[in-house]
């Protein structure tokens, strides 16, 4: 864990009079599974967005397999290995499945530049009996599936890329507890093969304790809490979030 793929230092972000990201610094080893906590609102999300190539931070800098980037776009993220489930999904409601599974990743073939729509077909399929989540048919627009199938396609799209660098924002959100399991399943197999490293955001403490090396929490777009999971425990992190709501509200009445 001792080499870094990725670190964030005295990143912030404001929108119009609203803070949501202040000095914030984070690092990420190779192969390591990093869980990152924080109420809704604290900045997970944004922060997210920033080491995506989404959206850019005001101040700060951000490190790549050691080199300081400044990225550009989401494609360019890409192309450095970094690659994210979004919150929001980021599919287009009115394409099929394998459509949104290749979505601006195309594959051709050559030298004649015409879509390789059967080799997609079958590695979207592939992808998706891997996680082991249920998808009948891949010629649906995926506006018609449900919460829980359409984000595993996001699930199996990020994870079947070619990036080492997975940013997961909360993946299990609109799953089921069965289908939540196959993706914490998913995290544990990538956790053990030490190739890929891993950000997810979770909102469930025991979860991230169980797939997680290490646990981040952030709270008011700081990060105020970093240990290895074998280190804290649930009780901890309660208290410590307890804590910090004690003191907003002593603010706010003060």
């Amino acid at each position: 864990m001792s080499e870094d793929v990725l670190r964030v230092e005295n990143v912030a972000k404001r929108f119009g009079p609203v803070t949501a990201l202040h000095d914030v610094n984070l690092h990420l080893g190779k192969g390591e599974v990093l869980g990152l906590l924080g109420d809704n609102g604290a900045g997970k999300s944004t922060l997210i967005k920033i080491i995506s190539g989404f959206q850019k931070p005001d101040s700060g800098k951000l490190f790549v397999k050691g080199d300081e980037t400044e990225l550009r776009s989401v494609d360019h993220a890409r192309s450095l290995g970094i690659d994210c489930v979004y919150q929001d999904l980021a599919l287009v409601n009115q394409l099929d499945v394998v459509q949104n599974m290749f979505l601006r990743r195309e594959q051709v073939h050559r030298p004649i530049p015409f879509l390789a729509r059967k080799r997609m077909r079958e590695q979207t399929r592939e992808a998706l009996d891997e996680i082991g989540v249920n998808v009948p048919r891949l010629g649906v627009p995926v506006a018609r599936l449900s919460g829980g199938q359409r984000q595993a396609i996001a699930v199996a799209r990020t994870v079947h890329s070619d990036a080492d660098i997975i940013l997961l924002d909360e993946p299990l959100a609109a799953m089921g507890a069965k289908e939540g399991a196959m993706i914490l399943d998913v995290v544990a197999r990538l956790r053990a093969e030490g190739k890929v490293s891993i950000i997810m955001i979770a909102h469930n403490y025991v979860h991230v304790l169980e797939s997680c090396d290490r646990v981040n929490l952030i709270q008011d777009g700081e990060i105020t809490f970093d240990k290895p999971t074998g280190e804290t425990s649930v009780e901890e992190l309660n208290e410590i979030v307890v804590e910090e709501y004690r003191r907003a509200r002593a603010r706010a009445a003060g």
